[in-house]
């Protein structure tokens, strides 16, 4: 039987693919990559290739700068685009120090620990993510973003430039092997949403960067801008990466169970309450940017309270009712991450949390019933519901004081992790922004 690297060199040679690039990640979740020839693929695939590590954020010191990149060949891809120039390919690397050990650096080596922790447990995990991002006539910060249309929720608009641009970048994930389950308008204006079918998390991860890169890229070839910043637009909805997580042990749904009243097992409420108690701890994580917590407010839909419920979206952790006959559609949907995380390091945290609450036997607390949006602060004290941070400062703050995250992203991560947003929360909090100087110079 022919092995993954031997179909991957073999499709390299027939279809005249000129460079193959090396993809990987930085702790931030922003993509970086190495090309090489089809003559040194074979090489990289065995050995890794060596780079230096020291140039890119959160990986290696100075005097300890060289790591290897080791090409995963499952995630080889061929990139549909820009047809008419010589075949590119593609494959996702797991960063190795030269001993060809994990490097601690690497945020996909950090979900790959946190998945080994679960198989060790019995569970694998699954992810699908609802992507939401902006189109805009250009990406220059010196004058205000411009969208592409002015459609809402579930819009059918006439042919135009935005619904084209979504409709192409949907085929071409397709026929990346990248299965799209729903795309639609979102509810400001040109915002929109791609919906993956669900799979094991490292392989979702691997996806959900190269569909911000796929976005971006059919947007730039019609000369416009795709964004995935969490809130771009004041007065309007954010974009957010609302996600569906489930634990299977075997082909079984562990978060299944018929005899409960909501059809949830064990296992699925300690996950849940897992997430409600580490919610503040993780945040910093799933909402990693000052951007993020301009998102994360009253009246525009996103989580605030920690809470979970069946079908109120104003929670935190949703529940969705299965579908009839389908079981092992059980899930959880966890609202507040945004598609600008690093999302090997969203998914690991998250996992770490439910596990936490599943192997500790957390108590679920009461299903918050009623439209959190609507509730006083007094009411929802009184109901034990919290809120997640209000701010970059305040959930690193919360990260800081935290094992369990320390221990899920390692000490290198952690510790890096929170040094650099404490750098940008120091930038920002001396950045004197437009909204002062409108709303203080001409009265002070």
């Amino acid at each position: 039987m022919e092995s993954q690297q031997d179909y991957v060199l073999r499709t390299v040679e027939e279809r005249g693919v000129r460079f193959v690039q090396l993809w990987f990640t930085d702790v931030l979740g922003v993509p970086k990559a190495v090309s090489v020839t089809p003559a040194e693929m074979e090489n990289a695939l065995e050995e890794g290739m060596t780079f230096d590590g020291s140039a890119i954020d959160g990986f290696s010191r100075v005097q300890e700068s060289d790591v290897l990149a080791k090409p995963d060949p499952k995630t080889f891809q061929l990139l549909p685009w820009r047809v008419d120039e010589a075949p590119v390919a593609r494959v996702v690397c797991d960063i190795l120090n030269l001993d060809g050990t994990p490097f601690e650096g690497c945020p996909r080596n950090v979900l790959r620990r946190a998945l080994g922790r679960a198989a060790e447990a019995g569970f694998s995990f699954f992810a699908a993510p609802e992507m939401e991002f902006f189109y805009f006539a250009d990406s220059d910060p010196s004058r205000p973003p411009r969208p592409l249309d002015a459609g809402s929720y579930f819009e059918l608009t006439v042919a135009d430039l935005a619904t084209d641009l979504r409709k192409r970048t949907v085929l071409t994930l397709e026929e990346m092997g990248i299965p799209v389950e729903y795309t639609q308008h979102e509810d400001a204006p040109s915002q929109h949403e791609i919906d993956l079918r669900y799979t094991d998390a490292l392989t979702m991860a691997d996806t959900v960067m190269t569909v911000r890169l796929v976005v971006k890229e059919i947007a730039q070839e019609r000369g416009v801008y795709a964004t995935f910043m969490p809130k771009p637009l004041a007065g309007v909805q954010g974009s957010g990466m609302h996600t569906h997580f489930s634990l299977f042990e075997g082909d079984t749904n562990a978060f299944w169970d018929p005899g409960d009243e909501y059809r949830l097992s064990k296992v699925a409420k300690g996950f849940i309450a897992g997430l409600l108690h580490h919610a503040p701890e993780i945040t910093a994580v799933t909402n990693q940017w000052v951007n993020s917590y301009k998102r994360l407010v009253r009246g525009y839909e996103a989580p605030v309270h920690i809470s979970w419920a069946r079908n109120n979206r104003s929670a935190l952790v949703r529940v969705p009712v299965p579908k009839r006959g389908r079981p092992e559609s059980t899930r959880i949907e966890y609202r507040s991450p945004d598609p600008a995380c690093n999302p090997y390091l969203a998914f690991a945290v998250v996992l770490a949390a439910g596990l936490r609450g599943v192997e500790e036997g957390y108590p679920l607390p009461e299903e918050a019933a009623a439209n959190l949006y609507a509730m006083t602060p007094q009411e929802l004290a009184a109901d034990g519901i919290g809120d997640l941070p209000g701010s970059l400062h305040e959930a690193i703050s919360c990260m800081a004081r935290s094992e369990l995250v320390a221990e899920t992203l390692g000490e290198h991560v952690f510790e890096w992790f929170i040094r650099n947003k404490r750098d940008e929360w120091n930038a920002y909090k001396t950045h004197v922004s437009q909204f002062e100087l409108d709303r203080y110079l001409p009265q002070l």
